[in-house]
């Protein structure tokens, strides 16, 4: 389906390229707030928590769940500003004008999403290694869910960017979807410690299923069997990408 491989190459390099030359807004932020997590839920509180999943202290429990955060706001906040942008300035006409397919176009800007939350994902989990010796359990699966994650709020993303009409819609989807249903997904606490009105509720929530297979990738323990994770992970990717690609193609707010 890419039958523009330098093209999309260098719509690749440009996002990436973006990110990178303002790694003080992109990349060291989430690493600091990660640290500071990590010390004061982890050190100096989650000794006192009283926390007993499968053999896991507080500690190894939230740094999967850490990872997680990190790597959706990552993936999200690297295309909906760029594409933003490129509306904002106009100068979003200058892929739309390139001789590129609307699935390669979706693909470039895809590219620096995915890298940006990957490097930071995998940033925090080196972090993490200051405070605690932690191994990763299935280094395969951990690659899948990090590309299926960040293949979702890349596109998520880009959805955001072309239905926003100014700033303050862009932060509605982060402010007001992602992050309150990210923390219900259980980064910071497994779903055992709920009621279980609440239990049963939080297995309708999708990113419940994604921080628990982050979680099993890296201690082999989960709330949830593996299955389910890998599924849903895999189908919201698949409708995610597809949907912008298809948003692209009719012009959606990017046509005047």
């Amino acid at each position: 389906m890419i039958t523009n491989p330098i093209g999309v190459l260098a719509l690749s390099r440009r996002e990436i390229w973006r990110f990178l030359t303002v790694a003080s807004q992109t990349i060291f932020p989430p690493i600091m707030t990660s640290a500071l997590f990590l010390y004061i839920f982890g050190i100096a509180l989650g000794k006192r928590i009283i926390f007993d999943t499968n053999g896991l202290s507080y500690l190894e429990f939230i740094i999967p769940g850490l990872m997680t955060m990190h790597l959706i706001s990552s993936s999200f906040e690297n295309t909906s500003s760029s594409l933003f942008i490129a509306r904002w300035h106009n100068h979003i006409q200058e892929v739309l004008l390139a001789p590129l397919s609307y699935f390669e176009m979706v693909l470039g800007l895809l590219a620096g999403g995915v890298v940006r939350g990957a490097l930071v994902c995998a940033c925090v989990f080196m972090i993490s290694k200051i405070f605690i010796h932690i191994d990763i359990y299935h280094i395969y699966l951990l690659i899948y869910f990090i590309l299926m994650i960040s293949v979702i709020f890349s596109c998520a993303g880009m959805m955001a960017a072309l239905w926003a009409e100014d700033f303050g819609m862009l932060n509605m989807w982060n402010v007001y979807f992602i992050v309150p249903l990210v923390l219900m997904g259980g980064v910071f606490h497994p779903i055992s410690m709920l009621p279980k009105i609440v239990q049963d509720i939080s297995k309708f929530n999708p990113m419940f299923y994604l921080v628990n297979g982050i979680r099993f990738s890296i201690t082999g323990v989960s709330d949830v069997t593996i299955i389910p994770c890998m599924a849903i992970s895999l189908l919201l990717a698949l409708m995610s990408f597809f949907f912008t690609v298809y948003l692209f193609k009719v012009g959606y707010k990017l046509r005047t």
